[in-house]
């Protein structure tokens, strides 16, 4: 999508009002993970700011989750939202995503203690119904996953194991809270350097139980796809506990879902993703 004005223009204006520095220079534009762009905005050539350009709910939600989980060190610092809510300026998060990532076991353990157990169950957030409009019910969320991700795992996946995973619906759409959630947290959104996680970027805020970002971070690299490395991460998680079986069946349908989008968006890991697939279809 493109924004009304023009993104020079924006920038522009926000040197004008002084929202971001008077020698901002816009250095290069990519594709976000939903249909807007990000704009990295650079201040004597080094990167400082993100200019991000979307929908109207798009920009207000990512907007509402950066004000209500601003303590989390792991988000960029929201420094302005266009009263129009066509675009938002944050803080830029140095470093790169997927790559050099260190051990899962580690990063997971941040993502549990500084993104999401910073999530409450009451946010403020004008877009909230919205939200539930779009997701009425979490089992009709979890149905529409599957059936997504069923033409592309079908591909590599025998009948009878979708049928298996169709059959755990019931079960993880049990949901007492709804949150607001990232709803995009995997690693192509996740910032690493140095070999650790320093941040978490580009959110897809949606509604619904956490367990469901802790589960689809965990799935979304195929290295250490164990129930020890799931573990030991999962024990910082201050939210309500599951039983071990019913968190053993949201790592199972997260990850069919998993090698859905695998098969279709990053093949190379597949093989990896069906010998994972072999391990937790035993624990079921």
């Amino acid at each position: 999508m493109t924004c009304a004005r023009g993104i020079p223009d924006i920038v522009n204006s926000l040197r004008e009002n002084g929202i971001i520095d008077y020698n901002t220079k816009i250095h290069n534009t990519m594709s976000g993970s939903t249909e807007g762009y990000v704009h990295i905005l650079t201040v004597d050539g080094v990167p400082q700011y993100v200019l991000k350009t979307d929908d109207e709910l798009s920009i207000s939600l990512a907007s509402q989750l950066l004000q209500a989980y601003s303590r989390s060190p792991l988000l960029a610092k929201l420094i302005y939202t266009d009263p129009a809510k066509a675009f938002l300026v944050y803080s830029y998060l140095a470093g790169t995503t997927h790559y050099n990532r260190g051990p899962k076991r580690e990063w997971m353990a941040l993502i549990v203690k500084h993104l999401l157990n910073h999530y409450s169950s009451t946010p403020q957030t004008e877009g909230w119904g919205r939200l539930e409009y779009l997701h009425p019910s979490w089992r009709e969320f979890n149905e529409r996953s599957l059936e997504a991700a069923r033409d592309y795992a079908g591909s590599v996946l025998p009948t009878e194991d979708y049928h298996k995973v169709e059959a755990l619906i019931e079960e993880v759409s049990k949901v007492d809270d709804k949150y607001l959630l990232h709803g995009d947290t995997g690693v192509h959104n996740f910032v690493f350097n140095d070999n650790g996680l320093a941040g978490v970027i580009d959110p897809s805020p949606m509604a619904g139980p956490v367990i469901y970002d802790f589960t689809y971070a965990f799935c979304s690299s195929p290295d250490n796809l164990d129930l020890e490395t799931l573990m030991a991460a999962y024990k910082w998680l201050d939210h309500a506990p599951l039983e071990p079986s019913r968190l053993i069946k949201e790592v199972v349908f997260q990850l069919y879902c998993r090698i859905g989008i695998c098969v279709r968006v990053h093949p190379h890991d597949l093989e990896d993703y069906l010998e994972a697939w072999r391990y937790w279809r035993l624990l079921l």
